[in-house]
Formats: structure tokens, sequence, C-alpha cells
């Protein structure tokens, strides 16, 4: 499929207001792909590579206004790009605003692209820019993307910018996709529905789907080294777990990181690579070692474990989740992290054991795998399996009294839904709520805090139209150092200042804690924090972690 050609299908997808109407027409761009399916399915969504995949192109948006202005001519610079983009309002109408280098010779032949760029070549340099390292590596990036922009036409232009910042703003989310892939290979939503929670990838499941129907899509299963999205909670209290459920689930509540681990078998019949993920599914194996030699000292077969790392004193008492933090997403001098950081493994949930997969298993039976096959006690989370409240009111004191936040109730017969945040898994806090929200501007201080952004603009996520919505600002709770730090953080994903207001990219998501939800017409979500206080930031977590404008709809009615 020419780029061209994928560009126009997608920018009739933009144009289309209708939910129903949209599906159709992401089915039909499926429809007409060839071999390109799992790449247009992932472009389609602004990704170039698997959700499962911790792969990222690694080019800011400074190095792709650095890429567009060369691309553009030599009368243009980046800071013309900025300019532009501070007047336009978003990359693709920028990048769209000008006749590049190549297309400029072809417009001698009657305009239009007639280059020839076709998806595959795009997602080829892109895996190739993406693979760029070490000195000289940012060079080369911009000129991968130099020379596609060369080649694009002003609506693949459009696109392109798009699709390097992850922004693609056409209305098309996870759900969107799942629904066109039903309707363009006939397939029933339930199986395309478990094959992607499985599989976590859209372009297999939507090749599997055309390739070999139902059968294909039944017969995909969890891969060891693939990560799955992490099963969530919502927040509940034990009179509601009874209410839903014969008996309760009860667990400690840790104050730690979530990992996947995965251990493969071994060539000579035994264990093979550990590898350990986080949340947002980034292979975190380098950074812990000391995770690794447990997992390797205590599990009996290739498996695949859900859990939570903890830091711990010298007396194996919880640190906060600060402490974590140093060690987890480590680079350069783990083994003296090791020594300062002390973590220990916690595991609660079995997805795989052996060659089975357990997703669709109960609860209770994939806890019996879990202490089956991790021979190490203190790594195995405790379940309890109560209908007492005054029981389950005990162990959530004894809980917080060992320095944990609280537990967590689930249903004993529930399956394992990867991504999902449903009813069957609550967690019981007793401290103020928080809710997770994405950075999406900011603004900077005055006085002594000149240098530094002072306030920061929070936004909700939006999944069908792959959008976020403003909800409130924050600015209380944060130090002069702390500010200093978000600002490190945060300065290189601006994407534009106008005064002291700046524009933020989706990057990095706050935990925020609060009062009340209340109604606002002064945010686009419809809601505003009242009394909004900075918790800290959640490394851990991606922009498509962060609370739901459905959410916050939910909590508000809660209140």
């Amino acid at each position: 499929m020419e780029f061209e050609a994928f560009a126009e299908r997608v920018d009739g997808i933009e144009a289309e207001s209708g939910d129903i109407e949209t599906i159709e027409r992401v089915a039909a761009l499926f429809e007409t792909a060839d071999a390109e399916l799992p790449v247009v399915a992932r472009f389609v969504q602004g990704r170039v590579f698997p959700a499962w995949s911790s792969r990222t192109l690694d080019i800011g948006p400074s190095l792709c206004y650095t890429a567009i202005a060369r691309a553009a001519g030599p009368n243009v610079s980046a800071d013309d790009i900025e300019a532009r983009l501070a007047d336009r309002g978003e990359i693709g109408a920028v990048a769209a605003s000008y006749e590049f280098g190549d297309q400029q010779g072809l417009a001698a032949f009657g305009g239009g692209s007639i280059s020839g760029l076709t998806v595959d070549d795009v997602d080829t340099d892109l895996r190739a820019l993406a693979a760029a390292d070490g000195s000289g590596s940012q060079d080369r990036k911009v000129d991968i993307l130099f020379g596609l922009f060369r080649q694009c036409s002003r609506l693949e232009a459009r696109y392109l910018a798009r699709l390097v910042l992850g922004e693609m703003r056409i209305g098309v989310g996870e759900g969107t996709v799942r629904d066109a892939i039903c309707e363009a290979f006939d397939q029933l939503p339930e199986a395309v529905a478990r094959a992607l929670q499985v599989t976590n990838d859209y372009g297999e499941v939507a090749a599997v789907a055309r390739e070999e129907g139902q059968a294909g899509l039944d017969g995909l299963e969890l891969d060891i080294g693939r990560p799955v999205q992490s099963m969530l909670a919502q927040a509940g209290t034990a009179a509601e777990a009874l209410d839903s459920w014969e008996e309760a689930a009860a667990e400690v509540k840790f104050d730690g990181a979530r990992v996947q681990i995965h251990v493969e078998a071994g060539e000579d019949g035994g264990l093979g690579e550990v590898s350990i993920y986080s949340r947002n599914m980034d292979d975190v194996t380098a950074a812990l070692p000391d995770i690794v030699d447990v997992v390797r000292q205590s599990v009996t077969e290739p498996c695949i474990l859900d859990g939570e790392v903890v830091a711990v004193d010298d007396a194996g008492d919880p640190l906060p989740f600060q402490h974590v933090l140093r060690r987890f997403r480590r680079k350069h001098d783990v083994d003296r992290m090791v020594e300062e950081v002390t973590l220990r493994l916690h595991a609660f949930d079995c997805l795989r054991a052996g060659s089975e997969g357990l997703l669709e298993r109960p609860l209770v039976d994939r806890h019996r795998r879990l202490e089956a096959l991790v021979t190490d006690d203190e790594a195995v989370a405790d379940l309890l399996l109560s209908d007492d409240p005054d029981e389950l009111a005990a162990f959530e004191a004894e809980a917080l009294e060992a320095g944990h936040e609280g537990i967590m109730l689930k249903n004993p017969q529930s399956t394992y839904s990867p991504g999902d945040r449903g009813q069957n898994w609550l967690k019981r806090k007793p401290d103020v709520e928080t809710v997770d929200l994405v950075v999406t501007g900011g603004e900077w201080g005055e006085g002594r805090r000149a240098s530094f952004l002072g306030t920061f603009l929070l936004s909700v996520r939006e999944p069908e139209t792959n959008g976020y919505r403003t909800i409130g600002k924050v600015a209380t709770g944060i130090t002069d150092e702390k500010l200093a730090e978000l600002t490190e953080l945060l300065e290189p994903h601006i994407t534009a200042e106008s005064g002291q207001t700046v524009d933020i990219q989706p990057s990095v998501v706050f935990e925020v804690g609060y009062e009340e939800i209340q109604p606002s017409p002064t945010y686009s979500s419809g809601y505003a924090l009242r009394f909004p206080r900075f918790v800290a930031v959640r490394p851990d977590k991606s922009p498509a972690d962060c609370e739901t404008v459905d959410r916050i709809e939910r909590l508000a009615e809660s209140q």
C-alpha cells in the first residue's frame, strides 16, 4: 500500500464524526491492505511497534521539528516550525503547510506524490530510526526522518509527523480498531477481544483474523517474553465485595512497583532467560538483578507471574514507593543501588505455568498454581478467603500496622482480564483518594520560581478519540526542589509556549490527591478537582494508564 493511499484513507477517517461510520472506514482500510495489514493496524493508532513492545522511536518534538525544517528548505529553521506550531496548533498541520524538497521537483511533472513511498518503506525507516544508538545517533535519527519528509506530499507529511510523535488525533482508539477487525473480517467480538488480550498486538490479531478466522484467533495464547497489560482494580470496600460475591479473597496492597515476570524454558530442560516488565511493559530486567536471582532460585518451571516489588529496610519492613523508584529504571550504577535499596518480590498471580495459559482459570486456582511453582514462601503474597467482614477488617488493620497501603479484595472466581479495571478487583485504602492524571500544559512561575514550571495543567483520557480532556491545575504540595526536578522532567516535552503558558506533549503522569470532584464548565472534561494536591510522579504509568472521563464521572457520582 502506498503511503499516500494510507494518508488519504486516514484523512477521511479523521473527517468522520460518527462512531459507527469511523469503524466502517477503518474496516475498509483494513480490507484494502495487503501484506502491510499488521503495520496499517498499528499506524492507524499512532503506533510503530506492537503494544507489548517496549521499543520506542525515542525522538522528541525538537528533533522532529529539525527534520521538518531541513526537508522544507534552507531558509526554514526549527524555530520557524515552533512558531508555526503556536499558530496552527498541531504538528500535522505544520508539516502539511510545507512543500518538501523532492516534491517540489516532482510538482513540475504534474504535482502530487509520485515518489512511490509505501507503508512498508515508512515502517522500515522508522524501525531503523528506533534502532539508532550510541554516538551520533541523534543526527542519524534526524537524517532518516529528513529523508522520509523529503519524499512526502503535504497529506503524507501531515500523518507522518503525527505518527512520529504518537499523536494521530483521528479519533481511532483501541476499541475502534478491535471493532474494525471484527467488521472487516467477519469475526466474533469475543474472539477478537480474547486474542487481543493474550497477544497485545493489534497487527498480529488483524492478520490472523483475515488469514485464519476464528480458529486462528482461538489458537492464540500467551507467549513468554511478550508482556500483556496488567489487570487493574478500582476503589471499593469489604461491604461492596461481600454484597457482590459469596466470599472475598484478600491480599495486602503493597506500596511498590507492579512487575510482570517471564521465565523461559532452557535448552537443557531447565529454566532459561528471566525477563521483568513494568506496568507499562517496559523491560526493567537490567535494573533488578536481585529479583532475577530470587526468581531463578525459587521458580520451578517456565511461567508468567504478576506481582509487586517493594523496598524494605534492614528489618524487612516496607519503605515508601519513592525508594522503589531509585531502583526501578536504573541504567547506571545498578550494583551500588542494589546495595543501597533492598527490594522484595511479592508475586500474587500466575498467568501461565509451563505450557498452560491460566487467564481463564479462577483466581483461587491461579493462586494454587503460583504457590506450587514458587518455592520461596516470602516471594508469594498470602491470600485470605473470607465471608466475614470482621475478619477482613482485622486483615486490613494488620496490613496497615505492618506499613502497607491497605488491602486488595478480589472475586475468588474471577478470571484474569488484561487491561481491565472492572468489579472483580477492589482496592481498599484508608488514605486520601488519589487519581492518576497526565500533564498536558503548565505555567512558568514568578519571582524566585521564574525558572521553574510552577503550575501544571492536568488531563484525563478520552479513549473514544484517543485524546485528552482537562480537569484542573495543581500547584500545591510541591517544594522548590521538586519543582526543579519536574521542570527538568517536563521541559523536553514542551511543544509550544505563549507568554508564561506552555503546552506539553502527554507523557508524564502525576498522582494527585483531592478532596472532592465537582462539575465544572471551566475544564473540557466537565469536572474539576477540589483542593488538588501533588502526591508523586508515576514513572511506572504511561498516559494510557491515566484516569478516563468515564472513571472520573463514576467517582463523582459515588461521592
